[in-house]
C-alpha cells in the first residue's frame, strides 16, 4: 500500500515558543525531532522512521539473494521495475531471524548516503501507525556508562502514551558512519556500494 501522509513543513522542526527553545536560541533536541513518524516493530520493541523518509509499505515479496553478501542485506526485490535492495533491520540489529507472517512488510524508504540520495527497502515484522510525537515527549538517546555502546543510530527515544519508541536515523544505519559498536550487533558497516539504487 502507497503511502501518501504528508508532514507538515513548518509545525514539525520549528516549535519555537510553545516548547521554550534553549537559552542560546537554538532549537532544542525535542524541537528538532517533532514531527510524524511510521512506527513498526521488531520483535516486541517499537521503533519509528521519519515519515518523510518513508515512500511507500508494500507486503513481503519474492527477494532475490545475491551472493556473498552480509546476512543483514536479504537480496533485492523488482518493485514495478525498479531493482530494490532489501535490508532485514532485525539482522542488522544482531536480533534472531524470525520467520515472515502475514503482518511482515518491507518500508520502502528514501536516505542518503554520503552525498547521495537511494532507496532501500527495510523488511520489519509489523507497521504500527503514524505518530505525531511532540517536542516535550522526546528524550534524548541513552548513553550507557563508559561508552562501549554505540546509540548513534537513534535519535531520540519518543514517550507515547506509556510505551517508549525509539526514533531511527536511518540515514546513519544505511551509510554506517561509525566505529564498530557492541549495541546489538550493529557493526558500523556500510552497505556495499553495488547496492545503492537510484
Amino acid at each position: 500500500m502507497s503511502l501518501t501522509t504528508q508532514r507538515t513543513s513548518s509545525t514539525n522542526h520549528s516549535m519555537n515558543a510553545a516548547s521554550g527553545g534553549s537559552p542560546s536560541g537554538e532549537l532544542t533536541l525535542g524541537q528538532r525531532l517533532a514531527g510524524k513518524y511510521m512506527a513498526f516493530k521488531l520483535a516486541q520493541e517499537e521503533y519509528a522512521l521519519e515519515i518523510l523518509k518513508v515512500r511507500e509499505i508494500i507486503g513481503l515479496m519474492q527477494i532475490t539473494h545475491v551472493p556473498r553478501t552480509e546476512p543483514h542485506i536479504r537480496g533485492v526485490i523488482n518493485l514495478r521495475g525498479r531493482i530494490i535492495p532489501v535490508l532485514d533491520l532485525r539482522l542488522r540489529f544482531g536480533m534472531d531471524s524470525a520467520e515472515p507472517t502475514d503482518q511482515t512488510v518491507i518500508i520502502v524508504v528514501q536516505c542518503r548516503r554520503g552525498h547521495e540520495e537511494t532507496t532501500m527497502g527495510l523488511l520489519v515484522d509489523e507497521v504500527l501507525e503514524v505518530l505525531s510525537i511532540d517536542a516535550e515527549d522526546i528524550a534524548p538517546q541513552p548513553t550507557f556508562g563508559d561508552g562501549s555502546v554505540d546509540t548513534g543510530f537513534i535519535m531520540g527515544i519518543g514517550k507515547v502514551d506509556s510505551r517508549v519508541v525509539f526514533l531511527l536515523d536511518i540515514d546513519f544505519i544505511i551509510s554506517g558512519e561509525s566505529s564498530a559498536t557492541e549495541f546489538g550487533g550493529f557493526d558500523g558497516q556500510a552497505l556495499p556500494a553495488g547496492f545503492i539504487t537510484e
